[in-house]
Order: C-alpha cells, then structure tokens, then sequence
C-alpha cells in the first residue's frame, strides 16, 4: 500500500541527454524532505520522449539511489500491451516496488479492451500494478466497474489507482466496489484534499517536485485527520498547483525547479518547449506564495 506525498518525477536533461546526477540529486532531495515514495519515468518524466533505453536507465537510477529508502513504483505504461510488459519486465528486474500503468492512450480501447490490456500485464508479470486513468490526456477513461472488475479478478496484483479523472465520487466508488483495502492516489494536487476526505491516502503529485516539504505535511495531516491544518498548507499550496499548468507540463514545474535550484534547468523535449513568460509569472508569483521564494 502506497500513502502521502509520492512526486511524479522530472527527468532532468542536460545537452540534450538525460542529466542523470540532477536525477540522483532530485531523489535525495525528495526522500530527504519526506515523499513517501517516488514515481519516475510518468508523464511529469516525459515518458513520451525518452528512448527505451533512456526509460529504462531512468528507472534503474531512482531504485539505485532510493536503496529501499522509500518504494518505487515505475512507470510502465504504453498505447501498445507488449511495450507496457516489456516496461514492467525492466521495472521489476531493477528492483521496482510496483508499476504505474496509463490506460492505453490513442487507440481508445473499450472497457472490453481495458479489462485486456491489464489483465494479460496482470498474468505475465510479478510486478503490483497502479492503474492510472487521466482521460484528459488519454481519451480513454477506465470506468469504476472496470477499475472494480479488475481488482476482483487480480487481487493481488492490481492494488491501487492514480485517479485524475477529476470525479471525485469515484473514491467512493471504488470503496463499494472493491470491498476491501484498496490504495487510491488522487492524481490532481488541487482536490487531493477532498479525495483524501473522501478515502484516497495520498496523491501521485506535480506539485511535490518543488515543494516536497510542504506537499508531505499536508498529506500527513490529512492522514492524521488534522484538517484545519491541511486547510492551512492547501492554502499556501493551492496557486502553485494551478501554477504547475499555466503551460504544457512539465514545463512550468522545470521551470519552478530551475528558480529554487540552481542544478536544475528548464529544459524539455520536443515537442514541448519551455513555458511562456505569463506561465513563469505564474509560477514565480505561486512560489512566493507558498514561501519558496522571496521575491519573484
């Protein structure tokens, strides 16, 4: 079971190539201001955009310099069954606690389709499997009774769900559905505070890639029931999470890195670029609001 502030991690580059001493850098900083674990190789990752190789090196890196400080849970998935598995198969020979797995995106399979594409990753892999549903992005939506019918079928192996579909009356249908303990993970830091209320226990988060500190503390106070004080840290939280996707992310999140780190930059890939100048007015402006800046 996965809880509190786990970051969708950046992929630094540098030159063009992954800047893997940044990523070693960034994990550190992480762990050491309490995420609780660590998502790398997500769409925050730029998953997209790396090579094979490149995937697969990123993975290795944050379970290397983890060393089972704080679970890892990859990212795996892929418009296409057989380069999810071979992701998977990767993950788990590194030494990854569990993959997060997106609905297939593009070719827009039905709920018939979805129930699949998990099942056969659920059968041919050891690895705990995180379903992630972001219908924005995928125009693929894994409907509750599918979420449900799939962790009826694979129990042991599809235990959670990053959710970002933006309806947060799934959590509760989830909880009816399933029947038992069942891990979800809000994937909008902005109604993390509700999901928590409503029974998620944590969120897969932008946001702690700069503020890991903060995004922590909120989630143990939610965890705690200590709600005025997760109102308080929401409070200060709340533009930046807005901030995060003033542009094409992950550009506004290298950006707000590169302003509290002088070892991060703001580079992206094609075909992304990096974010507009209102974008970084946005993000400086949420920075100082949430302390992490002095003056924008």
């Amino acid at each position: 079971m996965f809880s509190g502030s786990i970051p969708a991690l950046v992929t630094p580059f540098a030159d063009g190539a992954v800047d893997e001493s940044a990523f070693r850098r960034l994990v550190d900083w992480q762990i050491e201001s309490g995420s609780s674990a660590l998502v790398p190789c997500g769409t925050t990752g730029e998953a997209s955009t790396l090579t094979n190789d490149e995937h697969h090196r990123v993975i290795q890196i944050c379970v290397e310099q983890a060393a089972g400080r704080v679970p890892v849970i990859a990212g795996c998935g892929s418009n296409d069954t057989a380069s999810a598995l071979m992701h998977m198969r990767h993950s788990a020979q590194y030494g990854a606690d569990a993959a997060l797995v997106v609905a297939p995106y593009y070719n827009r399979p039905s709920q018939a389709g979805l129930i699949a594409h998990f099942s056969h990753l659920a059968e041919n892999s050891d690895l705990p499997i995180v379903l992630y549903n972001v219908p924005g992005r995928t125009v693929t939506d894994i409907e509750p009774e599918t979420v449900c019918e799939l962790v009826n079928l694979f129990p042991e192996k599809i235990i959670g769900i990053k959710d970002a579909s933006g309806d947060l009356s799934r959590v509760v249908d989830h909880r009816m559905g399933i029947g038992r303990d069942f891990c979800q993970l809000s994937g909008d830091d902005e109604l993390s505070l509700p999901a928590n209320a409503a029974g998620a226990s944590g969120c897969i988060s932008v946001t702690a890639n700069v503020a890991p500190k903060l995004c922590a503390e909120f989630q143990k106070a939610c965890a705690s029931n200590d709600f005025a004080l997760a109102r308080r840290i929401n409070d200060k939280l709340y533009p930046l999470h807005y901030a995060m996707f003033e542009d094409s992310s992950p550009g506004p999140v290298k950006y707000a890195l590169s302003r509290v780190h002088d070892w991060l930059n703001d580079s992206v890939r094609l075909p992304l670029t990096p974010c507009s100048e209102a974008a970084r007015k946005a993000v400086d402006d949420a920075l100082v609001h949430a302390g992490l800046l002095q003056h924008a």
